[in-house]
């Protein structure tokens, strides 16, 4: 099925925009789990939407409601299911959007493999909205790798020609995740995260988009973990990761500067430090092989720019024939990032689960 993920754990995502809910099932999580579900609300709480000026006035509680897998808060060892209705759709907004596809979204390709019948309303299941079940599943991870000694956290890197401060790929740790976690805006720098807002609103008020970069990082992975040569840490999160919607690429360690780099500069030596074996510099990334290296596992997400903007733009009616005009009316993010920083935890927290259960 082309919405699941995982292979010890599996993640089972369902529902469309605009559908009457949205949700997630998880099958293969240990028995005897205490989940805190207000930690799973506060998760949930960093991606909803309506929580700013800078994203969609759509507004959605996205309280889950959970149908199976626990009991008295711990897994039970059956499925974990959860709900998450959709309470503020208009789908009214998409009426005429049939048979006009708008640029950049994957309109045009799903009529055609849908024969027609793809659910235009939001974006249908390829809409951002599918992060929500996404991030409950990733909250639950999150949970059970904490326990577990990783932690997984991220931040926006950039936004424009707007960049914040970066991780450092040696010595992050959770410390610093929480931080970030608690703001509303998250960045490291918050002089950058004014700036960003800044360039955001500026583009918003021109009816245009931006697009920007997540930097996350997972610490406290042994080393060894990983199945290469296809089922790889990296090869696993990046198909994970590129099922978030508007991704446009993944990059790990010093990623494609590595490209610009002598192997003298880009080598990270080894060395003991309090009896384990680290490395001074992480370049790679914290992936050898396809196997963790016990170091940070860094990587980051490119995120285009929100297709939906408020300027005219040029597309086809595909009933008519016809060249025709298009202004798309609605609510959308006009920068999706700030939002996509807890889709990507989410994800990348799934699939270091998956490997350690």
């Amino acid at each position: 099925m082309s919405s699941d993920l995982g292979k010890n754990i599996r993640v089972t995502i369902f529902g469309q925009s605009h559908s009457a809910a949205i949700g997630a099932v998880i099958d293969g999580l240990p028995a005897g789990e205490k989940i805190d579900m207000e930690q799973v609300r506060d998760f949930l709480g960093r991606r909803a939407p309506g929580s700013g000026s800078h994203v969609t006035r759509r507004k959605e509680k996205d309280e889950p409601v959970i149908l199976s897998g626990l009991i008295n808060g711990i897994t039970c060892g059956a499925p974990l299911c959860a709900v998450i209705e959709n309470t503020d759709a208009r789908s009214k907004d998409y009426d005429a959007l049939r048979y006009v596809p708008r640029p950049s979204h994957a309109d045009y390709p799903a009529y055609v493999k849908y024969e027609g019948f793809n659910d235009i309303r939001g974006g249908g299941h390829f809409s951002g909205r599918m992060t929500a079940p996404l991030c409950f599943a990733g909250a639950v991870c999150k949970q059970i790798l904490e326990r577990r000694g990783v932690h997984v956290g991220a931040h926006i890197a950039a936004i424009g020609s707007e960049k914040d401060e970066a991780f450092d790929p040696v010595s992050v740790g959770p410390g610093l995740f929480e931080v970030i976690a608690q703001k509303s805006f998250p960045t490291i720098s918050d002089e950058a995260g004014e700036r960003m807002l800044a360039l955001i609103h500026s583009v918003a008020e021109k009816r245009d988009s931006l697009g920007g970069v997540v930097e996350c990082a997972a610490t406290g992975m042994p080393a060894g973990v990983g199945e290469p040569m296809f089922d790889g840490i990296e090869n696993r999160l990046a198909a994970a990761i590129f099922g978030i919607p508007a991704v446009r690429g993944i990059e790990f360690g010093t990623g494609f500067e590595a490209a610009e780099m002598k192997g003298s500069e880009h080598n990270d030596p080894y060395s003991y430090e309090d009896g384990k074996v680290t490395t001074r510099t992480n370049n790679h990334g914290g992936v050898l092989g396809g196997l963790t290296s016990g170091m940070p596992v860094i990587f980051r997400t490119a995120f285009k720019p929100t297709p939906s903007i408020g300027l005219e733009q040029k597309s086809v009616d595909l009933k008519q024939k016809t060249d025709v005009s298009l202004v798309i009316e609605g609510r959308h993010d006009p920068c999706i990032v700030p939002r996509a920083v807890i889709a990507v935890e989410a994800a990348a927290a799934i699939v270091l689960a998956d490997f350690l259960i």
